[in-house]
């Protein structure tokens, strides 16, 4: 007797297993490359999408893969690709779009758009974001997570300093006579606290972006084959940036990325450029009442949007592209873009999503999550050539060769010039 119960509960255990793995085969797979590159909690938000998906989707498994900066994500996801095991999508940098698309590593999204309500998901997105997500007539990006640079600045620090707590700098002139005011020293005369600190490690194109935009240059063609580096506004540009500097009102030479919303946390700095990501982070961890405004303008407003974009990879079986093409519908649509934006600070890709009730009742109540969307009008395409990364590192070796005092502005501009003419040379 005891036998035949042994017996049985084998066979019911067998079976339990058989129909897992039967559903584990029926389920499409989808690997999701995704990179964790500022401050909050955003893989848990994550993980939270994914599951609230394969609940309402049973035969899709989505699988989030924690890749680290953005830069780390890229390489992995093209390694990943050569070896013809790549994620079926990844969301990468809306400036790797040339780069992804030069590699032959991911399909345009126009293909799976067939039904009215795909075509109106698809043109509901902030012009501003499309700027770097379409190129040649075709989609090959869909915007997720996207920001502008927006300025922070310690309302108490600019009582302290005489300064009208709600009146932020709005032009050049303005931040720099700002910035002298709010510049503290200790009796040997060591600054601790800067004025202001626009960071130069991890993006310095894209901060540069904030300079290069507001004195009327634009960095790149929309094709990706040309830069205009030594344009004389450009180099004016990253004068201004060195002069802060050298007037003791911002920290000399490179400025960390990472370190620049806790030294705004820990008074170090009373203005700080970052992006609209660290939002939610700054509101957390500041301790203190603090404004949000539009990049200070010189010829023009402006800043450069940012951020990632959902990409298909290619060598992905059509039906995983086709579960992909599912989840990042889903994803991006207004209650979920809305939702991510309250969690993250980022700006939500889509005007619906700002007429979804959970995000009036958050802007209402906390009005500075509306600065970013507020500056696409005036914002463009973050700095994007094809051979992005080498393009881009003579950008970034210049301006850090100019903010550490090696090159003069225009010498180090010439020589990122020359540098990006030449990786550029078979694009044209």
């Amino acid at each position: 007797m005891r036998r035949n119960t042994f017996v049985r509960t084998l066979v019911a255990g067998a079976s339990l297993l058989l129909g897992g793995a039967l559903h584990a085969q029926a389920q499409t797979e989808v690997p999701f490359y995704y990179p964790v590159a500022v401050g909050g909690p955003i893989a848990k938000v994550i993980d939270g999408f994914a599951a609230d998906f394969m609940k309402a989707n049973p035969s899709i498994k989505v699988t989030p893969i924690y890749a680290g900066t953005y830069q780390e994500t890229i390489v992995k996801a093209l390694t990943a690709h050569k070896s013809g095991m790549p994620p079926v999508t990844s969301v990468l940098l809306s400036t790797d779009m040339f780069t992804l698309i030069d590699e032959d590593a991911i399909v345009p999204f126009d293909g799976f758009v067939k039904s009215a309500d795909d075509k109106a998901w698809l043109n509901g997105f902030y012009p501003a974001f499309m700027l770097n997500s379409r190129t040649g007539g075709k989609t090959w990006g869909i915007p997720f997570q996207r920001s502008t640079v927006v300025m922070y600045w310690n309302k108490a620090l600019f009582k302290e300093a005489g300064l009208d707590p709600n009146k932020p700098p709005t032009t050049w002139a303005e931040l720099k006579s700002m910035a002298t005011k709010l510049t503290k020293k200790d009796a040997s005369g060591k600054v601790t606290q800067y004025g202001v600190q626009i960071p130069s490690s991890g993006f310095p194109y894209w901060l540069f972006q904030t300079l290069s935009t507001t004195n009327g240059a634009i960095l790149a063609n929309d094709t990706g084959t040309k830069v205009d580096f030594d344009d004389p506004a450009v180099i004016q540009a990253l004068q201004y940036w060195v002069d802060l500097g050298k007037a003791g009102v911002h920290p000399p030479g490179v400025v960390e990325w990472g370190t620049t919303p806790k030294d705004f946390f820990e008074k170090k700095a009373a203005i700080i450029y970052t992006t609209t990501g660290n939002l939610t982070n700054i509101r957390k961890n500041a301790g203190f009442d603090f404004g949000v405004g539009m990049i200070p303008g010189n010829k023009r407003k402006g800043s450069p949007t940012g951020g990632g974009n959902f990409y298909l990879f290619k060598k992905s079986t059509p039906e995983q592209q086709q579960a992909a093409f599912k989840f990042i519908q889903w994803i991006t649509q207004p209650e979920r873009a809305a939702q991510w934006s309250i969690d993250t600070g980022y700006v939500a890709v889509s005007p619906a999503a700002y007429d979804t009730p959970a995000l009036k009742k958050y802007t209402s109540e906390f009005p500075p999550a509306l600065v970013a969307r507020d500056q696409l009008p005036v914002s463009v395409a973050e700095f994007s050539t094809h051979d992005n990364q080498r393009v881009t590192k003579a950008l970034n070796d210049g301006l850090q060769a100019a903010l550490t005092g090696a090159k003069s502005p225009e010498q180090a501009m010439k020589d990122a010039q020359h540098e990006a003419d030449r990786l550029l040379r078979g694009y044209k």
